[in-house]
């Protein structure tokens, strides 16, 4: 039940007040990226709100609309010591009534998974983490990784064949991120997968790990995994391959969700995913 004593005012964020939010994601073991707010807002800018009580961050979701089909909800936190008041929920609802009508996505942390179920989602398959030091060093880059170069508007296809949406804003943002190395695998004079590592709280983070075959993720998981140190990539368990792959360079599964939807997506190429891009959008 919500602390009426102590009014909650939702607003829309702005990237200023999405630090906090990085804050308390880290807090939770998130492991977020260092850079990653301007893309976060490139693709939906409304589409992130702030609770406050008493002028003071409170709670947080972001609901990212991607068309007019498709929407994503991460980063719903509440304050630790403001939980159980009732202004998660009401975070929550407003979030989603910027969604509309339309299916939503969502990773869900195990322990708020029966929630979201009464909220309307169903499991789609789970997503767990993959972290550790790579068994074998980074070689020499493999043949056929190169940077994405004027290869942009192939990408930008490769991408949406194996999202439940287009995003062709945060796709941009992303790719030019200071920090982020983005690489494509290229066979046949044409895209075979790509992948993307950023600096996160913990360790570095590798997303999307897009490929059509396990040949072609190990290639790019070799060139951008760092030469010393771990790395974490989220690896969706229906992906067997994906999963070998993790295995087979050594990485020990961990910190695990749930993907879930309120309702059906567009088709697309689930079996070339190997890791997804970002828990929090996607």
């Amino acid at each position: 039940m919500q602390d009426v004593s102590r009014r909650l005012d939702i607003a829309p964020a702005t990237p200023a007040d999405w630090a906090v939010v990085h804050g308390w994601a880290a807090a939770e073991g998130w492991n977020p990226g260092l850079a990653d707010t301007a893309s976060f807002f490139a693709q939906d800018p409304r589409g992130f709100f702030l609770g406050r009580v008493d002028g003071e961050p409170a709670s947080a979701v972001s609901v990212v609309n991607y068309g007019d089909a498709y929407a994503f909800l991460g980063f719903y936190l509440v304050r630790p010591d403001l939980r159980g008041r009732g202004y998660g929920i009401a975070t929550w609802r407003t979030g989603l009534a910027h969604a509309g009508s339309r299916t939503v996505g969502l990773d869900g942390v195990v322990a708020q998974q029966d929630n979201y179920r009464r909220s309307g989602f169903a499991p789609a398959h789970r997503t767990v983490r993959y972290t550790g030091v790579p068994s074998r060093p980074a070689p020499p880059r493999p043949d056929g990784v190169e940077p994405v170069g004027d290869r942009l508007p192939e990408l930008h296809a490769y991408d949406s064949a194996c999202q439940p949406a287009d995003r062709p804003r945060f796709l941009e943002s992303w790719l030019a991120t200071a920090g982020h190395t983005a690489l494509v695998r290229v066979t046949g004079g044409r895209i075979t997968g790509y992948g993307v590592v950023r600096a996160g709280r913990d360790m570095p983070r590798i997303g999307p790990l897009f490929a059509d075959t396990a040949e072609d993720a190990a290639a790019l998981f070799d060139a951008l995994a760092p030469a010393e140190g771990p790395v974490a990539l989220d690896v969706p368990d229906v992906n067997r391959a994906a999963v070998a792959l993790a295995e087979e360079r050594g990485l020990a599964a961990g910190f695990e969700t749930a993907r879930m939807y309120t309702g059906p997506v567009r088709p697309h190429h689930a079996e070339r995913v190997f890791g997804v891009t970002s828990l929090e959008l996607g």
